[in-house]
């Protein structure tokens, strides 16, 4: 009898595999950092600042609209028009 494998998808013992995976992981060097938040993947460094700039640039754009669009509502109320008035005249 040889100590081989009649099965070919037969799986090592939990217990080996284990071991083999320390073994593993102390070899090989694991350089990915941890994501910032749950379920992101760890971004690179050297993308960092460009993301960062991204993120920046997305929620200025988020905020600037959104104060436009207030200050739009308060400009129409000074008039007294109502937005769906507005909404008719320009449809």
């Amino acid at each position: 009898m040889s100590d081989t494998p009649t099965e070919p998808n037969a799986t090592l013992p939990e217990p080996v595999r284990d071991h083999l995976g320390q073994q593993l992981r102390g070899v090989l060097p694991v350089e990915a950092d941890k994501p910032r938040f749950l379920g992101d993947d760890p971004v690179p460094e050297a993308f960092e600042p460009q993301i960062r700039r991204l993120e920046t640039r997305l929620k200025t754009h988020e905020e600037g609209t959104g104060a436009v669009g207030q200050a739009l509502d308060q400009i129409l109320d000074a008039l007294g028009v109502k937005p769906e008035d507005a909404d008719k005249r320009a449809g």
